[in-house]
């Protein structure tokens, strides 16, 4: 089997990210710089000050990376780049920034879809038996695979609607919690015990498709009744009341572990050769759902594998082995590679 050296290039929301992943030493480095201070004073990520962002430090990271890795881009046997789904302008400058330097280096170049970077991205540190269910859930994208083997993968589910990580992040903001909310929901839900005050509603559990948006509605009128939202004003009338966030915060993230665990539970019934899943993506950051998805597998004698947070959120050590196993597989792309 061919080996390869890749450098990676993730630009696909607001973090500005590269690695190199050699064939057979794995990841060399992985380099990151996130926008979380920069878009927090805008409650959620403004696309213009993303771009921005990402021109301005493209450059030093890729540098970076490769300083990280011990080697130059003269070593770099192919350049993987993200190139969908993502935020159009962001994805344009690690695209256009990767494609340049294939041109002038005389570098192979594939494009990697985000989605499939993530649905991988258990293979960065574990040895994940095929086939195997992949749950990857994010602030873009809450996604059901079954996966066959490098690059062989069926969706079973989507959302329909808003991602787990935005339900999360618009939740967190109708109760006047910072941006990102996914960390303060948990951080409040610990401090309840992961108690479920409110029965938020769980949705259909006969299908493998997600939905969130009906979940904040449900939140939102649950507020009314308790006279803690003007939704005219669109106002949380109770910021001083932590033990209701509290509570918000707990059986949120409790109805949101159930829903998980519903979803997963019915493709097993359709899939009982499975043995082992993974839990991927930004919101498997989350210590409470990633123990009790992995105690969900285990009294099923299942295997479970979630990567190290540096991992689940976006990066691009993931978009780098993506690459190497499509060039192992001889698929590259050409200069006209685009976005679309």
């Amino acid at each position: 089997m061919n080996k390869f050296t890749v450098l990676g290039i993730e630009t696909s929301c607001d973090e500005t990210a590269a690695s190199v992943y050699k064939t057979d030493v794995g990841v060399l480095s992985s380099v990151l710089f996130s926008q979380i201070d920069l878009q927090k004073e805008y409650g959620g990520v403004v696309p213009e000050v993303a771009s921005r962002s990402h021109l301005e430090k493209i450059r030093p990271i890729i540098q970076k990376a490769l300083d990280d890795a011990k080697c130059t881009i003269d070593d770099i046997d192919t350049i993987a780049i993200t190139t969908k789904p993502g935020l159009p302008g962001s994805l344009l400058i690690g695209l256009c920034f990767g494609k340049t330097i294939a041109w002038a280096k005389q570098k192979k170049i594939i494009g990697v879809n985000h989605l499939e970077g993530h649905a991988f991205s258990s293979f960065l540190e574990n040895n994940v038996p095929f086939p195997h269910l992949c749950l990857t859930a994010s602030g873009g994208h809450t996604n059901l695979y079954l996966i066959h083997g490098f690059g062989d993968y069926i969706f079973l589910g989507q959302t329909l609607d808003d991602a787990a990580g935005e339900a999360f992040d618009k939740i967190a903001k109708l109760i006047n919690l910072p941006y990102p909310g996914g960390p303060e929901i948990e951080k409040l839900a610990k401090e309840a015990n992961f108690q479920d005050f409110f029965k938020y509603p769980r949705g259909q559990a006969n299908t493998l498709n997600f939905s969130f948006s009906g979940l904040k509605t449900a939140i939102m009128y649950d507020l009314i009744q308790r006279g803690a939202y003007d939704l005219k004003a669109k106002k949380f009338l109770k910021e001083d009341d932590l033990e209701l966030k509290k509570q918000v915060a707990s059986s949120l993230l409790v109805c949101v572990k159930d829903i998980f665990m519903q979803k997963l539970n019915f493709a097993l019934k359709s899939h009982p050769q499975i043995k082992s899943v993974s839990f991927v993506g930004g919101v498997a950051c989350n210590k409470y759902l990633k123990s009790e998805l992995r105690t969900f597998c285990e009294t099923r004698n299942i295997q479970f594998f979630s990567p190290s947070p540096k991992y689940c959120t976006d990066n691009a050590a993931m978009i780098a082995f993506v690459g190497h196993y499509k060039a192992q597989q001889g698929k590259f792309d050409d200069l006209n590679l685009d976005i679309f």
